[in-house]
């Protein structure tokens, strides 16, 4: 033990003087020397059992959930990915961390897919309940035309746009003294600009802009202009107006959007009565991208998509706080009912109780001692959310029965041990039979 004891020691030494030497940037032929110092040190020193030790780390870009995270996450998925198939949707799966990405592709009548995203963003930010939200809209040919008669050179188109996406963060003042001072624009085209992309609001908008002498002489705009008519109709009868507003301001993703773009925002209750909510942050996103597929496609084939995505890291943070504001309890397992004793030597009974549950597809559990109290079993169901236990005992076990406890109620009932399971997936809201 000495031996080794005075070589661990040497090799300790011997490693300090190789990552000083690497420090004071010394020769490599010096460096390469004391290396194989210290490899010939190690390798005297032989392997160390007793210290070999296993590092888990989690894939770079990934993170670990507890289980009331991926309690949360799941409820989210479940929402989203049922009013995706709601929709008749179809799932694919790719190799990319992603959001939940919904696109419909192929040559149809204008504005009717369109239309659909956004209900269906609506509807899965209406079922969340995450808060108030509103969904901005626009149109990439629109941003075309109105930068166009203004007066902006396409060499500072994206720039310019970039400026102007910052107004739901930055007055407009900011905005144009950025596009003035940093970015060089003329005085008189940012204060053209100014004049419209401060504007936003419904289809009334639409048909206001479609009068303006200069907007509705540009071939592009007048295109947009039209179309945001024709979805407002849609959106009308899709009954979500109300939820979307024209903004003039909203110019993102403009690199492959080719038509409607839009994002949805959850909206801070205003300070004081007659204000207007205030934006606090984007959620889902999305808008028509006519030209992408085929910059991918070899024969360069064009393929009209439209979609959206739902930031769902952000909605999953705010749930998780909303939760613990409000204190609630999340349930980290769907177990419908745990299967309990109320008296000693009655593990074999509770084993074969369960096992006929999970043959019938009811999700239960029991706690693994062979002599649990009964208190602490139903101590066990309230801190689980478990909705249902089923009580043997041996009175019941000469009866034919199972005892059947509510958890919240405690209300009990006696339930032949036969009509068990379809005692269990009534009052569980479980389909009774499969067909």
């Amino acid at each position: 033990m000495a031996e080794r004891a005075a070589l661990e020691e040497l090799v300790k030494l011997q490693g300090e003087r190789v990552r000083g030497l690497k420090q004071q940037k010394a020769s490599a032929e010096l460096i390469e020397e004391e290396v194989a110092k210290l490899l010939k040190l190690k390798a005297q020193l032989g392997p160390d059992e007793s210290k070999q030790k296993f590092v888990l780390k989690t894939p770079k870009g990934t993170r670990d959930y507890s289980p009331r995270q991926m309690a949360v996450r799941e409820k989210v998925f479940d929402v989203i990915i049922h009013c995706f198939k709601r929709h008749g949707a179809e799932v694919i799966d790719t190799p990319v961390f992603e959001l939940k990405d919904f696109d419909i592709a192929g040559n149809f009548d204008p504005m009717i897919p369109d239309a659909e995203c956004l209900k269906i963003m609506c509807e899965i930010l209406s079922s969340l309940q995450i808060g108030d939200f509103l969904v901005k809209v626009n149109d990439r040919r629109i941003l075309d035309g109105m930068f166009a008669i203004c007066g902006v050179s396409d060499s500072k188109f994206r720039t310019i746009c970039s400026s102007v996406d910052k107004l739901d963060k930055m007055s407009w003042e900011e905005v144009k003294n950025e596009m003035v001072g940093e970015k060089g624009l003329a005085p008189e085209v940012a204060d053209r600009i100014g004049d419209y992309v401060q504007q936003h609001g419904g289809v009334s908008l639409v048909e206001q802009l479609l009068q303006d002498p200069k907007l509705s002489q540009n071939k592009q705009a007048l295109e947009g202009l039209g179309d945001l008519k024709l979805l407002f109709e849609y959106l009308t009868l899709f009954g979500i107006d109300d939820k979307i507003s024209f903004d003039l301001s909203l110019a993102r993703g403009l690199d492959y959007y080719t038509g409607v773009i839009y994002e949805a925002v959850l909206l801070q209750t205003p300070a004081q009565a007659g204000e207007e909510p205030l934006g606090v942050g984007s959620v889902a996103a999305g808008g028509r991208y006519d030209g992408l597929v085929g910059m991918f496609d070899p024969k360069g084939r064009k393929v009209p998509c439209v979609g959206l995505s739902i930031g769902v890291e952000r909605i999953f943070s705010i749930v998780e706080q909303r939760l613990e504001a409000l204190e609630e309890k999340v349930r980290t397992t769907e177990t419908q009912v745990l299967v309990a004793s109320a008296q000693k030597k009655l593990l074999e009974e509770r084993l074969k109780l369960v096992s006929e549950l999970w043959d019938a597809g009811i999700k239960a559990e029991l706690l693994y001692k062979k002599n649990p109290k009964l208190l602490n079993q139903l101590q066990y169901c309230e801190e689980a959310g478990i909705p249902l236990v089923a009580i043997i005992g041996e009175q019941e076990l000469k009866d034919g029965v199972i005892k059947l406890r509510s958890v919240t109620s405690r209300e009990e009932v006696d339930v032949r041990r036969e009509d068990l399971v379809e005692e269990i997936k009534r009052r569980t809201g479980q389909p009774l039979c499969i067909c």
